[in-house]
C-alpha cells in the first residue's frame, strides 16, 4: 500500500509541477510519519523514502535513535520549549518556529550542542484561531529578530492553511504566503534565506506545489487514516 501511495502522491506533484512549469527536483515530498509505528516508516523507507515529518517531539527523538541515521527528520508540530532539547541535532528543519521566546530556547539548546538549527518561521496566513502562528504582517519583525541568534539559520516559511474540501479554496492563503517570501528576501537579512516554502498537506497540496511550495506535508495519502485511539 505505501509503496503505491508514494508514487501516486509523487507523480501528482510532477504533474502538478509541469502545470505551474517548475522542476520537479525543485519539491520535496515529506511523508508525515506522526502516530505511525516505525514498521509502516521502515516500509517507506525500503521504498527510498528519506524525509519524515513529526509533530511530537518525544516520538521523534524516539524515532531518530531507532531508526537509520541517513533519515531527514522535519519537525513540524507547535513545539513547546521544554521539549526543545529533544529536537535539536535531529531535526533537520523546524517548521513550526512563531515566537521570539521559542527562538531563544532552539538557540540556547544549540549552542549547547554547537549546531544550527534550521528553522522555518509559522505564519497563519488564513488567520485561524484554531492555528497556531504569525499574522503575515508580524512575520518580517520576528524574522529580523531572529536572525541575530547566531545559532540559528531561518530557511523560510511554513503555513498551515485551512482543511477545505475543494483545495482551490487555500490557492489564496499559499500564494500570499510566496509573495511574503519574495518581500522578505527582497531585504537581503543576513542569516536567512527565503528558499523553502512549506505548504500543501493531503488535501491540497497539488495547488501548493502549482503556487510554489518546495516542501509538501503528506501524511494520510500515504500512510492511510490515522488511528489516534493508539496514542499515549
Amino acid at each position: 500500500m505505501i509503496q503505491e501511495n508514494l508514487s501516486a502522491v509523487e507523480e501528482k506533484i510532477k504533474n502538478a509541477c509541469k502545470r505551474a512549469n517548475r522542476n520537479p527536483d525543485d519539491v520535496t515530498l515529506i511523508a508525515v510519519s506522526k502516530t505511525k509505528p516505525i514498521e509502516m516508516i521502515e516500509e517507506a523507507i525500503a521504498c527510498g523514502k528519506r524525509e519524515f515529518g513529526e509533530n511530537k517531539a518525544q516520538e521523534m527523538k524516539e524515532k531518530c535513535d531507532a531508526l537509520p541515521k541517513d533519515i531527514k527528520w522535519h519537525f513540524i508540530g507547535h513545539l513547546q520549549t521544554n521539549k526543545v532539547k529533544y529536537v535539536v541535532g535531529r531535526a533537520c528543519l523546524i517548521h513550526s518556529v512563531d515566537s521570539f521566546h521559542l527562538a531563544e530556547a532552539i538557540e540556547a539548546e544549540s549552542a549547547k550542542k554547537d549546531v544550527i538549527s534550521h528553522i522555518l518561521v509559522e505564519v497563519n496566513v488564513a488567520q485561524e484561531e484554531s492555528k497556531f502562528g504569525l499574522k503575515t504582517e508580524e512575520t518580517l519583525a520576528l524574522i529580523e529578530k531572529i536572525a541575530t541568534l547566531p545559532h540559528i539559520h531561518i530557511d523560510g516559511l511554513m503555513t498551515i492553511a485551512p482543511f477545505v474540501t475543494n483545495p482551490e479554496e487555500n490557492r489564496a492563503v499559499f500564494r500570499k504566503l510566496r509573495e511574503l517570501s519574495v518581500d522578505i528576501a527582497a531585504k537581503n537579512i543576513d542569516n536567512v534565506s527565503m528558499n523553502v516554502l512549506s505548504m500543501g498537506m493531503t488535501n491540497d497540496y497539488e495547488v501548493a506545489v502549482e503556487e510554489g511550495a518546495t516542501y509538501v506535508r503528506v501524511g494520510t495519502g500515504i500512510f492511510g487514516e490515522r488511528d489516534y485511539s493508539k496514542q499515549k
